[in-house]
């Protein structure tokens, strides 16, 4: 059985306390890059390694690091691990990574990065980090695909298109046509179409809450 511990930080990364849906941090780059499941799902991995790594480190130099410079510290960390996944990405996936543009090294200014790592890297064991670091960047993931697979339906008709940025070119069969002969509705693929978007899921989240608690 599970410990009760780490049920929790699973719990509370995934649902109870998902930064996209709970605390409402890293919205730019989440309503940014959304508009398809491709474009989410690349952005979500990338979030989720930084996450993972950086907790990992965070919690194994928190007893070296003077509470005075613990910020700066943990910034510097971010950032080095934040540029290793973007040499990572130009080198094997670059078509993805000019795709995601910007929003691959501003993941080192996203507060939800930074700030699991003042809540609980600094103060846990490298394991517990470790797992709430990867529940953490899976809810964070989980909120980008859903996001994403709306906006792209709404918006192309389409779901899983350009799968080849990822995957490879044998990918370019995955594309499903949901709405044949669709012309798209353009507001669902700009800015406002993704605060609808968000709005709506975090409504349901609320409404659906109280029934799994």
């Amino acid at each position: 059985m599970i410990n009760p511990e780490y049920a929790k930080i699973i719990k509370d990364g995934l649902w109870h306390n998902n930064q996209a849906f709970v605390a409402l941090l890293g919205l730019c780059p989440l309503l940014a890059v959304s508009n398809t499941v491709i474009n989410s799902l690349g952005l979500g991995l990338a979030t989720t390694l930084t996450l993972v790594c950086s907790n990992g480190i965070i919690a194994r130099l928190r007893h070296l690091v003077m509470p005075e410079i613990r910020l700066p510290v943990f910034v510097l960390v971010i950032a080095c691990v934040v540029t290793a996944i973007e040499l990572i990405m130009n080198a094997w996936f670059f078509t993805l990574y000019k795709v995601l543009g910007i929003f691959i090294p501003l993941i080192v200014t996203n507060c939800a990065i930074i700030g699991r790592a003042e809540a609980f890297a600094s103060k846990n064991a490298v394991d517990k980090s470790l797992l709430d670091g990867l529940a953490m960047g899976l809810g964070f993931t989980f909120v980008l695909l859903v996001l994403g697979a709306l906006r792209e339906v709404i918006g192309y008709g389409t779901l899983f298109a350009h799968a080849e940025l990822m995957f490879g070119e044998t990918a370019k069969s995955w594309q499903i046509n949901v709405l044949n002969d669709y012309s798209g509705v353009l507001l669902a693929i700009l800015p406002p179409g993704a605060f609808l978007g968000l709005g709506l899921l975090i409504a349901a989240k609320n409404a659906i809450s109280p029934k799994i608690s």
